[in-house]
């Protein structure tokens, strides 16, 4: 697990072994998310997304208490994963960093509660499986405007994006701001605490 630069992202590079029949790897192991995060992930829902290429799903987010953090993997095609710091007072408010996620690489993203995150499909179709904290749970799920030129998440130039009414309609991330949609990072760092 290799930390990003947002505090609460990790990177996961399994080791594939190969042979004449194929590969197999270990995509997710409990007790080495465990052992980078500070805590385990508990598991209560797992997602699977179908996406054609253009496709961009997110920023989304979960208030917190509870939030929901999200294991993220692309199990076939390629995704440039995003993690976006949604938190007020956190000290990298607005930055995001992006991830390939593919079926070569076999890389995953751990993303902890009160982040935000987004994804775009590269390839002509792509399968992307996260594993969940906690369900969903419409009342406490929000977005930001994933082409907020404020926030400026820089999406390949030649592919053009695909949105859900909801996702195109989101606010930006100054208007989130303003109307307090945002999670507060001091209360995101002391429910990590309560969960170690």
């Amino acid at each position: 697990m290799d930390r990003l630069s947002i505090d609460g992202a990790w990177c996961h590079t399994p080791r594939i072994h190969t042979d004449h029949r194929g590969a197999f790897l270990e995509s997710f192991k409990a007790a080495e998310v465990e052992e980078a995060v500070g805590h385990r992930l508990n598991l209560a829902q797992v997602n699977c997304s179908v996406s054609a290429k253009g496709v961009l799903r997110g920023v989304h987010f979960a208030d917190v208490p509870p939030g929901q953090a999200k294991y993220v993997t692309c199990v076939s095609g390629s995704i440039l994963d995003v993690v976006v710091d949604v938190r007020v007072g956190s000290p990298t408010f607005g930055a995001w960093e992006a991830v390939t996620l593919d079926d070569e690489s076999r890389r995953a993203l751990y993303i902890a509660e009160g982040l935000g995150h987004a994804f775009l499909t590269l390839s002509e179709q792509a399968t992307v499986v996260y594993l969940c904290s906690e369900p969903y749970a419409p009342g406490r799920e929000h977005g930001v405007n994933p082409l907020d030129t404020g926030l400026g998440i820089e999406w390949p130039a030649d592919i053009e994006p695909i949105l859900s009414d909801k996702d195109a309609q989101a606010p930006s991330l100054k208007e989130a701001l303003d109307s307090g949609l945002l999670p507060d990072y001091e209360t995101c760092v002391a429910f990590y605490e309560k969960l170690k």
